[in-house]
């Protein structure tokens, strides 16, 4: 799987978590949450991984080099402006040659063979973007995966621009993807920021691959705890028991 490479957002601080530390280091099971997810992008294939650090990335920086995962290369935003301005960050990394799974640094129960049945679709059907997605029962808060009445992806849209009709949608998008990457390079040289937050949105970007004539899809997980971000310490524990049982 040569040419396969990752991007982890790993830079927020986790206001909710009520703590100094970074997010992505609180620990499940006694192992930081990044730590998961590099080993899992690792295990799915991915050659070379960065990490997009932001809030005491150092910290973030020096833990994960203590647990031997010195192969990482990493980014630092210096301003948190959103997923897609993240991203952007990375765009040395990313280049043009072949593609670049994009992950979140606060999912620690995504596995690499989620992650390698993603990449398979994603080559296997010539894709420009593949959607990690999940079926919720409740997806509220979460922005819903638009498909057309043939079933094919449209687009994906936040919670708060929903229409009635589309807040029914159960599919909801994990934040996961796998990008042709000259495909997302280019889409992050022409994302705005003109909305309500003014920020870069990572989504934005599929309406532009989409508009270069490249296939969209969405996959969803078999299990849908897998896709599940951890924002408080009630999710933490959530976490750290769903990891238990496995």
């Amino acid at each position: 799987m040569a040419n396969f490479k990752a991007v982890i957002l790993a830079a927020g601080k986790g206001t909710r978590m009520k703590s100094e530390l970074p997010k992505v280091l609180h620990t499940v099971k006694g192992k930081p949450m990044v730590c998961y997810v590099i080993e899992e992008a690792r295990k799915a294939g991915c050659d070379e991984i960065c990490l997009i650090v932001g809030y005491k990335g150092d910290e973030v920086k020096t833990v994960v080099s203590e647990r031997g995962m010195d192969f990482i290369n990493t980014v630092t935003q210096e301003e948190q402006l959103g997923t897609g301005h993240a991203v952007k960050c990375a765009a040395d990394f990313i280049g043009n040659e072949g593609d670049t799974l994009v992950l979140c640094g606060d999912t620690p129960l995504i596995k690499a063979d989620t992650l390698a049945k993603l990449y398979k679709t994603h080559k296997e059907n010539g894709n420009g973007v593949t959607v990690l997605s999940a079926i919720y029962e409740d997806p509220f808060g979460y922005g819903r995966i638009i498909r057309d009445t043939d079933g094919h992806f449209m687009r994906i849209t936040e919670q708060k621009d929903c229409t009635e009709e589309e807040k029914k949608v159960q599919e909801i998008n994990s934040g996961m993807y796998i990008f042709d990457s000259a495909a997302l390079s280019k889409s992050l040289k022409e994302l705005k920021n003109d909305n309500s937050q003014g920020e870069y949105y990572l989504t934005d970007t599929l309406e532009i691959i989409k508009n270069y004539g490249m296939k969209i899809e969405a996959m969803p997980a078999d299990d849908k705890d897998e896709i599940m971000g951890v924002n408080t310490l009630e999710q933490l524990s959530v976490a750290e028991s769903i990891v238990r049982g496995r």
